[in-house]
This record gives C-alpha cells, sequence and structure tokens, in this order.
C-alpha cells in the first residue's frame, strides 16, 4: 500500500496529520511532507483515515 499526494491540489488544512501523524506532517511552510510513503498493514487504518478527512482530496492510496 502507497500513500500519493497530489502537492498542487493540497491546501495545508492538517487533517491528515491529525488523522495519521506517524505518516505525515506539515513543515515550517506549511508543506505536508510524506514521511513514509510506503505504508504497511499496521498503519493501514491510519493512511485510510488520512485519505478520507483531506476536504480537497490531494491524498489517495494506491
Amino acid at each position: 500500500m502507497r500513500i500519493v499526494l497530489d502537492r498542487p491540489r493540497c491546501e495545508g488544512h492538517d487533517l491528515c496529520e491529525e488523522a495519521a501523524p506517524r505518516l505525515m506532517h506539515l513543515d515550517d511552510d506549511g508543506e505536508l511532507v510524506l514521511d513514509r510513503e510506503e505504508v504497511g498493514e499496521a498503519d493501514a487504518g491510519l493512511a485510510n483515515a488520512a485519505v478520507r478527512v483531506c476536504p480537497v482530496a490531494a491524498l489517495r492510496i494506491a
């Protein structure tokens, strides 16, 4: 499972980081950084939650 970020679409709402802080964070400039693109079964729920809460659909699972 892999998290894919559509960077131009991301508006930095921070909801994804709240849902999956082990997988992503906003940097000092408010840009989303994926700490891990490849996600194992243990973090699949977090990754799916981050995708669901994004209000601009900037994240997807591949």
